[in-house]
């Protein structure tokens, strides 16, 4: 009798024991440390949101977020979080990989990148040493608008770890990450290292970013801490519910059109056009069609800008004339000539050029004299909001009933103006013009 209790004695004891040990744990000897909740349920995606990726960029096996590092772009919470201690392990199964962790950040990519607004930990393969500007063993820094003040070391705006403490790929790494009031500290395998202070924001998205390294995660926890009550200021804006429709890897949801492959391309978080597409029908459709949405989008020029000339167009849509009734030109740099179709109807597009009049006008309805003349003002850009060529811009097109509005670089320049006859419905295009032009950041909200 004496003997059966010993042994199971003995096999309760190891069973709490294996129990213990199973846990994460703060490095405290006293025991594994209360108030955390799992962040990742080691099944599923659920409570994430897969910002600007391809769908099999971010997936789930044998307890660990997998991430193949393409494209570039991000996976965050669907929740915000303010005041909090976050604990997660990670490995990079390729030398030199590069990643990280985005936390207070925004729901979507910032302008002209596809990275989101945020505080940056960075998570770094070792392989790569250490530079002048950054290492691989825990840096902090803002990015993208955010604003911190480091701890030291620093240089910029960036915290270096005191010490050198991350194992190489394929070695797992634990990170403790503590967000209070403004405040940030990284502890690397065990010990603080880095950090900053004065944080902006200082209540936003946590996000793991994908930068072209194959990385895992597992073990993602987070135990909350009570309010610092920040401002509207300090807080990053709420997911207003914009989904991609552009995965960063292929043209899936778009039509392609025999002639055009090679010149409409995937390229990462950019999609490309070199102005040179075969194709009988060049632009480039969503596969989809939408009623009312807010369409967000960035584009660029990517080729040569050169002096043209071209017509002066007056605030009310009219061309200025000289006094013998001739239309007045000016000579200006220019890159070229493209545009966003609205609703399958190559009439309502919102124009991208180099005009001094600006983008963001409707030139199908503008150019068109039989258009009343009230409806030819309201289609005229109020200012030119472009930035220089070369620059990324961001539209927010806003289509609702038969009402457009137009924000170019946070300046409304179309506001609520109606377009006759527009189609109800009908796919979203970019416009071939014959020119280059990248576009990112394709997002669509419907009404």
């Amino acid at each position: 009798m004496m003997r059966r209790c010993f042994h199971l004695m003995t096999i309760i004891t190891f069973a709490c024991n294996a129990v213990i040990l199973a846990q994460p744990t703060n490095g405290n000897a006293t025991g594994p440390e209360q108030g955390f909740v799992p962040l990742f349920d080691g099944r599923s995606l659920d409570g994430w949101v897969n910002v600007n990726c391809a769908p099999n960029t971010w997936t789930v096996k044998d307890g660990m977020i997998q991430c193949t590092g393409v494209p570039t772009g991000a996976l965050r919470t669907q929740k915000q979080y303010e005041n909090f201690v976050l604990e997660l392990e990670w490995r990079h199964l390729v030398p030199g990989g590069n990643a990280g962790l985005f936390v207070w950040a925004e729901p979507i990519s910032a302008p002209g990148v596809p990275f989101l607004r945020a505080i940056e930990v960075q998570i770094l393969d070792n392989a790569y040493g250490k530079s002048d500007w950054f290492t691989t063993h825990g840096d902090i820094f803002p990015i993208h608008g955010s604003t911190m003040k480091p701890d030291a070391p620093s240089r910029g705006s960036r915290s270096f770890p005191k010490e050198m403490r991350s194992n190489s790929s394929p070695e797992w790494n634990h990170y403790r990450v503590t967000c209070n009031n403004g405040v940030i500290k990284l502890a690397v395998n065990g010990k603080e290292v880095s950090g900053g202070q004065d944080c902006i924001y200082r209540k936003g998205y946590i996000a793991l970013e994908s930068e072209g390294g194959k990385v895992d995660y597992r073990n993602i926890r987070i135990k909350e801490l009570p309010s610092t009550h920040p401002t509207p200021d300090e807080t990053a804006p709420l997911d207003e519910g914009f989904k991609s429709i552009y995965t960063g890897v292929d043209l899936s949801g778009w039509v392609v059109h025999e002639g055009s492959e090679d010149h409409w391309r995937a390229a990462d978080w950019k999609l490309t056009y070199d102005g040179k597409s075969k194709a009988e029908i060049k632009h480039l459709w969503t596969r989809e069609t939408y009623k009312d949405f807010i369409m967000i989008c960035d584009w660029r020029w990517s080729g040569e800008a050169a002096k043209r000339e071209f017509p002066i167009v007056l605030p009310n849509g009219d061309y200025a004339q000289d006094a013998q009734g001739n239309r007045r030109t000016e000579v200006i740099q220019s890159a070229g000539d493209s545009g966003i179709f609205l609703r399958g109807n190559t009439k309502s597009q919102v124009n991208i050029w180099n005009w001094s009049i600006g983008s963001g006008e409707v030139y199908g309805y503008r150019n068109d004299p039989n258009t009343d003349p009230a409806v030819r003002a309201a289609l005229t850009p109020r200012v030119k909001a472009d930035n220089a060529i070369g620059k990324w811009n961001r539209f927010i097109i806003t289509m609702q009933g038969d009402k457009l509005t137009v924000v170019l670089n946070g300046i409304t320049v179309i506001e609520k103006a109606r377009l006759p006859n527009v189609p109800e419905s009908g796919p979203i295009g970019l416009q071939h013009h014959g020119d280059p032009i990248e576009f990112a950041s394709l997002y669509v909200k419907e009404l």
